[in-house]
């Protein structure tokens, strides 16, 4: 069982390093380049992260 978390535990963390990229990927954001550089550049630092991720997460306004 120790040798599969072994095994699995690089993967985990590297999806959830780039859940912000993956959530802008899935929800389809118009800034989705400038959300995947910000989350690779700077998400190695929480506060990088933490942004790239809530501009993931946010709704994109409608020009009128």
């Amino acid at each position: 069982m120790s040798n599969v978390l072994l095994f699995l535990t690089p993967f985990v963390l590297i999806g959830l390093y780039f859940l912000p990229t993956i959530v802008a990927n899935y929800r389809k954001k118009k800034n989705y380049n400038a959300i995947m550089l910000v989350n690779i550049f700077l998400g190695w630092t929480f506060l990088g992260w933490v942004v790239a991720l809530v501009w993931a997460t946010t709704h994109d306004e409608e020009k009128k």
